[in-house]
């Protein structure tokens, strides 16, 4: 599933999967602005059929934290 997840990080800020790594976020990835960060939220709670909080939201500052949610949220991402 972590390959999952890279594949929609890079399909929705356009950017090769090999770019990404657990310590990307809107610092290292010049297209993941707020709005594609928002963008990125849906997909994933699309995709993996979870509903993250605003909390959880206001959180994301790296993959490594999406990785943490969607955990908590019952996602394998060991898959």
């Amino acid at each position: 599933m972590s390959k999952k997840l890279f594949e929609i990080i890079a399909h929705v800020m356009s950017i090769p999967v090999s770019e990404i790594n657990d310590k990307s976020g809107p610092d290292t990835i010049e297209s993941w602005d707020s709005f594609n960060g928002l963008v990125l939220l849906d997909e994933l709670e699309s995709t993996f059929g979870v509903k993250f909080s605003l909390e959880e939201i206001t959180d994301v500052k790296t993959v490594e934290d999406i990785k943490k949610h969607l955990v908590n949220h019952g996602v394998n991402l060991d898959e």
